[in-house]
């Protein structure tokens, strides 16, 4: 099943939160009927996720799908799709067996671009067309400081969400800039006070190393504005320039020298020492969480498993033999294309763009997410659920990462990187591509 893999020495070639990545869907022919592929699969523990693909401003690093502003009337044109879109999935869902969703999301884009009655009609698609209980269940909200204002906050608050994560990236303004992101300092504390306030039980503050003009000082400078907040999570992200994003049309060949990565390495390498110096647990490469912090309800749902819903045109949904969301775009022509057309769609009952997952593809699967967390996987785990061991489907790939000292053999039959080793995430994952998703991505032609 290995496959010969190159290891290349740069430790930052892609960020994977997903497998296998959207930029290897393509249009499925068959368009199956979701009834057809939910018919099988189990629905006691599913989770739900809803895409607003709107933001006030497109920041320099972002190549996610989204558009920044809406003209009038397009959010609720946008929610008109949104709510049939729920209706087909809920009833492709059937009655064979309870459908119970384990927990909730609002992704984007930025949720929060959404005015506070928006906000409530975009709760009662998800609990009255899907059947969530979103005060039941964790449901985590992505926003912004510009548009965390005190009436959303209530809206979100009220409904039940138990998680706000705000973009900061970085509290030093010319940083900010840098970053294409112009945003005051006052005006993030004062999003962040709102946010305290409010009540959420949990507050995650995203932060960017890379970011041109960083220093080690300046770096410190956003570590502990950050930290005054005592937020229960924190998530670092290395700075990545894209095609066709802000920075990406203006860069130059300083963001290819192994500098960068070295600046990367060290900054990480800081702000990783400088979290767990002050009380935080290490979950994976990004994500940092205060060892105080609330637990976010039972741990029957993991990124390893499939039964993941996705509602709205920049959403996944993952079963178990496949993947299929809309189409994906970073051009903002292309972008507004492919909202305009969701918006206008009226019969959602079908799949009509992804990836089919194979028994082969379900086992990386299983091991890249696992892998990159900071806990590991237990190799019995593993064998219970494909009959093998990860030794014999991956002996070249993980005998290289052993090579290079980024595997932890201390705890016997638990398969976990070392703290190098998960420095080096974004390059162990893509390490576990297969030749077919490589070869599909390669062809993808960014727009």
């Amino acid at each position: 099943m290995s496959a010969s893999p190159s290891l290349v020495s740069r430790p930052y070639q892609s960020y994977v939160y997903a497998y296998p990545h959207k930029t290897a869907y393509l249009p499925l022919a068959d368009r199956p009927p979701l009834s057809a592929l939910w018919a099988d699969e189990p629905k006691e523990s599913l989770s739900l996720y809803l895409h607003i693909p709107f933001c006030e401003v497109r920041c320099g690093f972002c190549n996610l799908f989204t558009r920044v502003g809406a003209p009038d009337g397009l959010t609720g044109r946008y929610l008109d799709a949104l709510d049939r879109q729920a209706g087909a999935v809920r009833q492709a869902l059937g009655e064979r067996g309870p459908v119970r969703f384990a927990n909730a999301a609002f992704g984007g884009g930025t949720p929060t671009f959404l005015e506070a009655p928006e906000l409530e009609r975009l709760c009662d698609i998800a609990e009255r067309r899907t059947g969530a209980d979103l005060r039941a269940i964790p449901l985590s909200v992505e926003a912004s400081p510009a548009t965390a204002t005190a009436d959303r906050l209530a809206v979100l608050a009220e409904r039940g969400a138990t998680r706000l994560s705000l973009g900061v990236q970085s509290f030093v303004e010319a940083e900010a800039r840098a970053a294409v992101r112009p945003q005051r300092r006052a005006d993030v504390e004062a999003a962040l006070g709102r946010i305290r306030e409010a009540g959420f039980p949990v507050l995650n503050i995203d932060l960017i190393y890379g970011i041109d003009g960083q220093t080690e000082s300046s770096w410190r400078t956003s570590l502990a504005a950050a930290l005054t907040w005592r937020p229960e999570e924190v998530y670092l992200y290395p700075l990545y320039v894209r095609p066709l994003t802000g920075l990406g049309r203006h860069a130059d060949t300083a963001s290819a020298d192994s500098s960068w990565d070295e600046q990367r390495l060290r900054l990480y390498r800081q702000g990783r020492d400088h979290l767990l110096a002050h009380g935080y647990q290490q979950v994976s490469m990004r994500m940092f969480r205060r060892a105080d912090a609330p637990p976010q309800g039972p741990d029957d749902y993991a990124c390893q498993t499939d039964g993941m819903i996705g509602l709205g045109c920049g959403a996944r949904s993952y079963t178990s033999s496949l993947h299929y969301s809309f189409d994906y775009a970073v051009d903002a022509r292309r972008t507004r294309a492919i909202i305009d057309a969701y918006t206008a769609t009226r019969d959602f009952d079908r799949a009509v763009h992804g990836r089919y997952v194979d028994g082969e593809e379900a086992r990386r699967r299983h091991l890249i997410q696992s892998l990159l967390q900071a806990a590991g996987m237990p190799v019995e785990e593993y064998r219970r659920r494909f009959g093998t061991a990860p030794s014999e489907d991956f002996r070249t790939e993980l005998e290289l990462f052993a090579a290079r000292g980024w595997l932890d053999d201390s705890v016997p039959g638990l398969l976990r990187l070392s703290p190098e080793g998960l420095a080096h995430s974004d390059a162990v994952g893509p390490e576990l591509f297969s030749p077919g998703v490589r070869a599909a991505m390669a062809a993808y032609e960014p727009r």
